[in-house]
């Protein structure tokens, strides 16, 4: 795993440690149609629905505008990994 220095056994102890944690969403609000790919309007919804601090994602570009304007941040998994490490972080 060359993007986070992680090994694949590494990796799936962090997994495994966030699907111990999370918490399913109800959609109560929908808001479709905000973004030009129909297939990120769930991720965007789900973020919002489920008052998410921040949406970690590689599709940055597409969800960064709408999303900002529903209050939620938007971040790329290496943003966030440095964010972890004491790094700073290019988005805020």
């Amino acid at each position: 795993m060359s993007e986070t220095g992680l090994t694949a056994e590494e990796t799936d102890a962090v997994l495994d440690a966030l699907s111990a944690v999370i918490e399913p969403v109800q959609l109560r609000f929908l808001w479709r149609p905000k973004l030009k790919d129909p297939t990120d309007e769930m991720v965007l919804e789900t973020a919002f629905n489920g008052h998410a601090d921040c949406l970690v994602t590689f599709n940055t570009r597409h969800l960064k505008e709408a999303a900002g304007e529903l209050g939620v941040r938007v971040a790329t998994p290496g943003e966030i990994w440095r964010e972890m490490r004491g790094g700073k972080s290019e988005t805020k």
